[in-house]
């Protein structure tokens, strides 16, 4: 079955870097765009960063833009998500999100996505 798997989420300072992961399993990884959401306590999901399937070009919020990089591995189907300079507003629940069927429009869309992880939570102090 579709399995998506988050790791990497911790307690850190501010101005720390993290390195989040998701492993893949069950679909065509290598044909889709693969994402990170995150949901901070009542507050909607929001849209992080992505990676387009077709040209692997790579999007990202203004907030985390400068910030963060997300990069895939097709051989190990694995999709992570850098995060350097984190600050205080960062903390949140991340969560990988993919789709082999997703149209570019609909990129920031939580709801467009097929397969979704569990997600891990990243918190961070001042």
């Amino acid at each position: 079955q579709v399995q998506l798997v988050e790791s990497g989420g911790k307690s850190v300072q501010a101005g720390d870097s993290l390195r989040l992961s998701c492993t893949a399993s069950g679909f065509a990884f290598s044909t889709a765009t693969v994402a990170w959401f995150r949901q901070a306590p009542g507050k909607e999901r929001e849209f992080v960063a992505a990676l387009w399937r077709t040209t692997g070009r790579t999007y990202f919020a203004d907030s985390v833009k400068g910030r963060f990089t997300i990069s895939r591995d097709n051989a190990k189907k694995t999709v992570d998500l850098q995060m350097n300079s984190l600050k205080p507003e960062d903390t949140a629940v991340y969560y990988c999100a993919a789709s082999n069927t997703l149209i570019l429009s609909s990129l920031t869309t939580a709801r467009q996505y097929a397969y979704w992880g569990q997600g891990t939570q990243v918190t961070v102090s001042s």
